[in-house]
């Protein structure tokens, strides 16, 4: 277990996202999509620069987090240091936790004003691809981040169990984004253990009533658990923010600057 533990470890992250990347940016393009619209290179472009943006920060941010994790190992804290369990059992419990406290930060992100500033700038895209995974301001690196390293100390989750985490909840971000639409009995199967992707676009409507729902990255659980499931049918979905609807606010710049801004929020209707 521990060779492919180290294995995982080993691959290098920005590899796997540009292969996930170009499997569904292609599949958009070979199997149609159910939202369509024009001028997807410069959207891509943009969402592309923000990820680069959001890059820089997670390494800058990495160095502490990494520190913080190491001396939280070290001197044992946590409850899997508390409690003799196998290896391959940690690994799966730890990858359960870390989306666990995720699920409450990025719950949290949806109901606390300053985190919202910030998180709405992945949620304000209107025109929802598979790059719309790039889109992150980078100030958001220190809401998950910060998720990150408490989990870590709360449950006993090392480094190289935080890595397993990164790589199995990476095809998991980039499909749930992706505009394609599967087919319904993918939600009946995989959808009782996992956030398929017609879930997670439930989750960028542009009602606020959808929005502020299935807030978990990999397993639904914990939506079904604490009462934020919700499921509707993909098709005639409207996605984004409508306070975000129009070209200027679609600008890496405004983008950027956004969180700084005061927007009031566009509620909508309960259906």
């Amino acid at each position: 277990m521990e060779s492919i533990i180290k294995f995982i470890n080993s691959i290098n992250g920005n590899y796997i996202i540009i292969f996930l990347i170009a499997i569904f940016y292609s599949l958009e393009r070979l199997l149609g999509t159910p939202f369509k619209f024009d001028r997807r290179l410069n959207h891509f472009l943009n969402n592309f620069i923000l990820m680069i943006a959001f890059y820089l920060a997670n390494l800058a941010f990495a160095v502490l987090q990494v520190g913080i994790i190491t001396w939280s190992s070290a001197n044992q804290m946590g409850l899997f240091y508390w409690i003799e369990i196998p290896l391959w059992l940690k690994v799966i419990f730890g990858v359960m936790c870390l989306d666990f406290t995720s699920y409450w930060f990025h719950r949290l992100a949806h109901t606390l004003p300053l985190f919202w500033s910030v998180h709405r700038v992945h949620h304000s895209d209107t025109t929802m691809d598979s790059s719309t995974f790039f889109r992150g301001h980078p100030l958001e690196v220190l809401i998950f981040g910060t998720s990150s390293i408490l989990a870590c100390i709360l449950f006993g989750i090392d480094l190289p169990i935080l890595g397993v985490y990164f790589v199995v909840v990476l095809p998991f971000q980039v499909a749930q984004h992706a505009n394609i639409q599967l087919p319904d009995w993918t939600d009946k199967v995989f959808g009782k253990v996992f956030i398929m992707p017609n879930m997670h676009k439930v989750h960028h409507d542009q009602n606020q009533y959808y929005t502020d729902s299935n807030f978990a990255d990999i397993f639904v659980f914990w939506d079904k658990l604490f009462g934020t499931y919700k499921y509707s049918s993909v098709k005639s979905r409207l996605y984004g923010l409508k306070e975000f609807d129009n070209t200027k606010k679609q600008t890496f710049w405004y983008l950027i600057i956004s969180p700084f801004i005061k927007i009031k929020r566009n509620v909508g209707d309960k259906p």
